[in-house]
This record gives C-alpha cells, structure tokens and sequence, in this order.
C-alpha cells in the first residue's frame, strides 16, 4: 500500500513510500524512489493508525485468500 505524499516522504530523499509490512507496533515502509527501507510506528502518517494500518492488513488479508 502506498503511502500518499501529503501523509509521509522518505526521510532519505523525500520519495514516495510504501508500507511492505506491518505487526502489531510497527509498519515496514520502502520507497520507491532509492529503495530506503525502515520501521515506522503505526501513526507515523497522523491517521489516527486507521487509514494506513487496517487498508494494509486488509489488503494482506485478501492476498491470503486468494492465495491456493
């Protein structure tokens, strides 16, 4: 899941970030732009640890069930 640019920047070159990861205290974001990647607590993107966290474990859900 992507990570708006309003929201969070990469804080090596200000790229785009992507959560590849998350449990229950922290999220795993790499940007797209110099490959960075680094833990983030779950409110890191001031959404109450709502709009990213559970759209990421949503997302992560349905790929399970997709999967054979």
């Amino acid at each position: 899941m992507k990570v708006s640019l309003k929201d969070g920047r990469c804080r090596s070159c200000g790229g785009e970030l992507e959560i590849v990861d998350a449990d229950d205290a922290t999220m795993e974001v790499t940007c797209t732009n110099c490959y960075d990647s680094y833990l983030v607590e779950h409110d890191a993107f001031n959404d109450g640890a709502i709009h990213y966290v559970i759209g990421f474990l949503q997302e992560r859900s349905k790929g399970d069930r997709d999967a054979p």
